[in-house]
């Protein structure tokens, strides 16, 4: 029952009662409040409570007055800052890239591999100046050359693709790997990813993995990914690895990976590495289809269709199917099955379908 509306008539009088007092009498109230607490409800409380019967003696608590006019403790003292200042690198990160690049300079032209990173960082990605990748390669090779994981990543990059420096694999997969060992996540991913070209089958998963586990660690979704599908799929791994399969797909997918939130969803449905779980499989499999996976729309029809993880919805199911297919992947189940649907529910998915917008 809905509870009734105070009369207006009603509030406004209270309203003016209010008013009436006189400012100094509230303020008086007020001050009264605030100076002089009442100390009978806390002493009758602890009167009332019940005591210990080991004879302690309960404390009273420090009240909030004493504790508002209580020295707090002195800070303990800053530790003293010995390391060199990267004034450089300081003016970078507040954006003041024409600062950064005249305290750079002179240092990556003594050799620092660090400045030389930074001033091809600048260059590379035209930071204000004027974006100049041919200087910026000059300076990634220099720096690359002087052992800095991140321009060795780069300049790794560079030589793939034979961009604005000599195509050079070799050279490429040996600053690749050096970063790699330097700890770039990036270099550790894509180094993983070199092993597991050049050497197909499972020698070169295996080879790669020790890789895929480091970028996994520094948050790569997609090495999480491949250290998910190597420790499900690939024989001979340790079996307290291959319980951590499904835990790995779930960091990948809650990272933003659609693929992974695809194989999480199908991992699910189907209980690999671990229990089957419909809802949480259809959760999986309809938030990568809203991202425009077209392989879960293919599996989310399914599910709509066979009642798992989700209540059976005909429309729901042809519409995945309808947008699934016009992305070009055909399936001949849920062919017959849309033809088997009435036409005004296939209209009803096509509408649908017609309004779908992807979210990311």
């Amino acid at each position: 029952m809905p509870i009734p509306a105070r009369p207006l008539r009603y509030t406004l009088l209270c309203m003016t009662a209010l008013l009436a007092v006189s400012p100094e009498f509230a303020w008086a109230q007020a001050n009264d409040a605030i100076t002089a607490p009442s100390t009978t409800p806390s002493q009758t409380f602890r009167a009332n409570r019940p005591q210990p019967k080991d004879g302690t003696v309960p404390s009273d608590g420090v009240g909030v007055f004493d504790r508002m006019g209580a020295k707090l403790p002195d800070l303990p003292p800053e530790k003293e800052y010995k390391g060199t200042i990267d004034e450089a690198f300081g003016a970078y990160q507040r954006g003041y890239y024409l600062t950064a690049m005249d305290k750079a300079l002179p240092r990556a032209q003594l050799g620092d591999p660090a400045a030389q990173t930074l001033i091809a960082e600048i260059l590379s990605q035209g930071l204000g100046v004027k974006r100049d990748m041919k200087n910026a390669a000059f300076w990634y090779g220099k720096a690359a050359e002087g052992g800095d994981p991140a321009a060795m990543f780069k300049y790794a990059l560079l030589l793939m693709e034979g961009n604005n420096v000599t195509r050079d694999k070799a050279k490429a997969d040996e600053y690749m790997r050096k970063a790699a060992d330097g700890g770039n996540s990036s270099a550790e991913f894509n180094w993983a990813q070199t092993l597991v070209a050049d050497n197909p089958g499972d020698k070169g998963l295996k080879l790669a993995l020790p890789y895929y586990e480091k970028a996994a660690e520094q948050g790569v979704a997609d090495a999480q990914y491949a250290v998910a599908q190597i420790y499900q799929q690939v024989p001979d791994i340790p079996e307290d690895k291959k319980r951590l399969a499904r835990e790995w797909m779930a960091r990948a997918a809650r990272a933003g990976f659609d693929t992974a939130q695809l194989d999480m969803g199908i991992w699910l449905v189907n209980g690999v590495g671990g229990p089957k779980d419909y809802v949480r499989g259809f959760e999986w499999l309809k938030l990568a289809a809203n991202r425009g996976n077209v392989v879960a729309q293919n599996k989310l029809a399914h599910l709509y269709i066979n009642a798992l993880g989700t209540a059976p919805d005909p429309i729901e199911a042809a519409k995945w199917y309808v947008l699934s297919r016009r992305a070009g992947l055909s399936d001949p189940s849920l062919e017959d099955f849309y033809l088997g649907i009435e036409d005004d529910q296939q209209k009803a998915a096509i509408d649908a379908a017609n309004k779908f917008r992807r979210i990311n």
